[in-house]
């Protein structure tokens, strides 16, 4: 994928998934503004193998649980200040702070949809409309989840927050398709991140299981999804719109895995 000479925002970009799509986008020769919380060592790490390509990177720290017209002040005026040329979106920036359904409290609903859904929807909004003024063919990359396809009992408004990311990709592309804005998500299985790794590093059980309802049989690093988020931004993607592209090692096809040896026989399945 060639993307050089043009810029992008990367929300949530500097660890993680986001990080992995950071990396992809500077390798195909984007220029690049890294959104995240905080400079920590993370960030520091992100920036320096991206810089390594060559492009311009420059890191924006906010945090978007402020109020709307702050984070969109803060981000999307920033953004453009930094890189005028701007035309390319990854809404990356996520949560995952769920409780079981019969625990969930209000504030922990609404962070969860403000940032997973709320956030990039309004970025996209104030993005688009630069773009329609401008004649710019800008080019949209949410960041969905495999949550939003199957369900886990105890993740509740997750699932719920990444569902409303892939239809709201599609409604998007509807909306924008006519002004030659692009807009898709990718949609991860589970991959390693700096989150799960802190499970999937001393539960080796909890790895197996996994393993056990991938097809491939792999828990990849985020490294997998970063070459699939450049090639949706790239002009190689030019005529595909409002999909969300599953990166999962073929979970979301599988009904469900097999039986392990030891259970055959003592479930009957109808």
């Amino acid at each position: 994928m060639n993307l050089t000479g043009l810029s992008a925002l990367v929300t949530g970009g500097t660890q993680g998934v986001g990080a992995a799509i950071a990396f992809s986008l500077a390798k195909a020769g984007a220029n690049l503004v890294l959104h995240g919380l905080r400079e920590d060592a993370l960030a520091i790490e992100t920036i320096r193998k991206c810089q390594a390509f060559g492009v311009r990177v420059t890191p924006l720290y906010c945090n978007l649980l402020q109020p709307l017209d702050t984070v969109l002040r803060e981000m999307g005026e920033h953004a453009a200040i930094i890189e005028p040329e701007l035309s390319l979106l990854v809404n990356n920036v996520g949560v995952f702070i769920d409780k079981p359904f019969l625990q969930m409290d209000e504030s922990t609903f609404d962070q969860t949809f403000d940032l997973n859904v709320k956030v990039g929807y309004f970025l996209t909004q104030h993005f688009s409309k630069r773009w329609i003024q401008n004649g710019v063919s800008g080019r949209v990359l949410f960041t969905a989840s495999i949550n939003g396809l199957l369900a886990e009992a105890d993740h509740t408004a997750y699932d719920a927050s990444k569902a409303a990311v892939s239809s709201m990709v599609r409604s998007l592309c509807v909306a924008l398709a006519p002004n030659n804005i692009r807009v898709n998500a990718i949609a991860p299985g589970l991959v390693r991140t700096p989150l799960t790794n802190q499970t999937l590093d001393h539960d080796t059980e909890a790895l197996r299981w996994m393993q056990l309802h991938t097809p491939n049989g792999k828990v990849p690093d985020a490294s997998v999804c970063g070459p699939i988020a450049a090639f949706l931004l790239s002009d190689d993607a030019e005529h595909i719109h409002g999909q969300t592209i599953y990166i999962d090692g073929g979970m979301s096809a599988w009904q469900q895995p097999e039986l392990p040896a030891g259970l055959r026989g003592r479930i009957d399945v109808c």
